[in-house]
């Protein structure tokens, strides 16, 4: 897991009670349909409004047309536009959500570049509770500054 300053043990002391936002949103851009259902329904659990995108292209297109969102988890490898050229132009566009970069590989080296394309965070798929948790408890941090 790669990130600003997220360490396992900061994960395990978060409670998803503290952390539940009905005016939050997300966008879950993967190309498997069962990650991004699962994601869905956590997210959902948290009381966040849940879009999904199978690809880059389809994420960079909700943009374009003036969808919002305050997170998104973005799968590394996908068809169209992977998640690296897509993170890479929604950041050019002046997309501020939070951006998580969600990846099957745990390489450091994978996760760097991926990184350097503008995301906040990294961790590898599927995304548990407790890492949903951490990123909900800092986009809160972030909506009160």
């Amino acid at each position: 897991m790669s990130g600003n300053g997220a360490s396992s043990s900061s994960l395990n002391m978060i409670s998803g009670e503290d952390v539940v936002n009905n005016n939050l949103s997300a966008l879950v851009v993967d190309d498997s349909p069962l990650l991004r259902l699962l994601h869905d329904i956590h997210l959902k659990k948290y009381g966040l409004k849940v879009q999904v995108a199978e690809n880059g292209k389809v994420a960079v297109d909700l943009f374009h047309l003036g969808a919002s969102f305050d997170l998104v988890l973005m799968d590394k490898e996908m068809p169209v536009m992977n998640g690296v050229e897509a993170t890479k132009e929604l950041r050019a566009m002046g997309v501020t959500s939070m951006i998580v970069g969600v990846t099957s590989k745990d390489g450091a080296g994978e996760q760097q570049a991926f990184m350097e394309a503008g995301l906040d965070y990294c961790f590898e798929k599927p995304l548990t509770p407790e890492i949903i948790s951490f990123l909900l408890e800092e986009l809160n941090k972030h909506n009160k500054d």
